[in-house]
């Protein structure tokens, strides 16, 4: 263990969540919008990973759960962005531009 306390570790995946949180409302850039997206899971994966380092007392929560999921989160985030990045190759190749306005436009 650190010797930064739980508020550290909650604080900073409280101010990366309201980043994240900002972004995604404010942002109109697909790729910013993806970044802000990223962010969030990284404030979720912190989270797993510093509570998974506390001993629960019990031999079935060993802390593999935590860190189980901030693996499969990882590989959630890879794939994410592998789509999105296919998306924002769509945009830009049918509109010219990659705001999110007129992603809906890849419907047809």
């Amino acid at each position: 263990m650190t010797s930064l306390s739980i508020v550290g570790f909650v604080g900073l995946s409280t101010a990366l969540l309201a980043i994240s949180t900002f972004g995604i409302l404010t942002r109109r850039n697909f790729i910013l919008l993806l970044i802000s997206i990223e962010i969030g899971m990284n404030a979720a994966i912190l989270d797993f990973l510093y509570f998974a380092a506390f001993p629960t007392g019990s031999h079935y929560f060993d802390g593999l759960q935590g860190q189980s999921i901030a693996i499969v989160l990882i590989g959630l985030a890879a794939t994410e962005v592998a789509v999105g990045l296919a998306i924002v190759l769509a945009l830009n190749r049918l509109k010219g531009s990659i705001n999110v306005a007129e992603a809906s436009s890849l419907r047809e």
